[in-house]
C-alpha cells in the first residue's frame, strides 16, 4: 500500500453534518455500484444514510479545498454494534466506501486508520469488519493495513430475505 505523506493536509474526517446525507449516499452507491451489481435492496440499505447517522456515527472523508465528500464509513456510537460479528471489546464498521474518480489517494486506508484509532480511543481490543468475497480490492487494503481473516466467523449471511452471501471476517487486533 503506497503511503501518501500529504493525506493530512488533502482529506479532512468528521462526522457527517445532517444536509450531507444524499451526498455521501451518492459516494457510497457510486463506489458499490462501480464495482458490483447491487440487488435493488441493498442499493436501498446503501442509499439509507439518514438512518444510519441518526442511530450510529457517518465518517465523511471530506477535500477541504472543495468540501466534496470523497469517502465515508460507518461506526456504532460507543458501546454499541452495528452487525452480529462483533463481539464484546470489539468495535466494528461498515459501509467504507470511495468515490471512484478519488481511488488511489490513500483515502480508503485513511478511514480505516481512523476507525482504528477510533476503537483505540474507545478502549476496545479489536476491530472488525465483513466483507463480501469478490471485494478483493478491500481485502487487499485490510490485509495490507494489518487485518487478519477471521475465518471461525465467516460464512452465509442472509442479507435479505431468503438471499445469503458469503462474507469474509477481519480483524485487526488493538492489543
Amino acid at each position: 500500500m503506497p503511503h501518501h505523506p500529504d493525506l493530512a493536509t488533502t482529506v479532512r474526517i468528521r462526522l457527517i453534518e445532517p444536509d450531507e446525507t444524499d451526498a455521501v449516499a451518492a459516494v457510497t452507491e457510486a463506489a458499490y455500484s462501480h464495482d458490483y451489481e447491487l440487488p435493488e435492496s441493498y442499493r436501498r440499505s446503501l442509499l439509507d444514510v439518514a438512518t444510519r447517522a441518526a442511530h450510529d456515527q457517518v465518517w465523511v472523508a471530506e477535500d477541504p479545498a472543495t468540501g466534496r465528500i470523497l469517502g465515508t464509513v460507518w461506526t456504532p456510537l460507543p458501546g454499541e454494534r452495528i452487525s452480529p460479528l462483533a463481539r464484546d471489546g470489539e468495535l466494528d464498521f461498515r459501509l467504507l466506501a470511495v468515490a471512484p474518480d478519488a481511488r488511489g489517494r490513500g483515502i480508503g486506508a485513511a478511514l480505516t486508520r481512523h476507525v482504528i484509532a477510533l476503537g483505540r480511543e474507545r478502549g476496545a481490543r479489536r476491530v472488525v469488519m465483513n466483507s463480501g468475497s469478490e471485494m478483493v480490492g478491500a481485502h487487499r487494503l485490510y490485509l495490507a493495513l494489518g487485518f487478519v481473516r477471521l475465518t471461525d466467523r465467516e460464512g452465509p449471511v442472509e442479507v435479505a430475505p431468503g438471499r445469503f452471501l458469503d462474507l469474509f471476517a477481519f480483524g485487526y487486533d488493538l492489543d
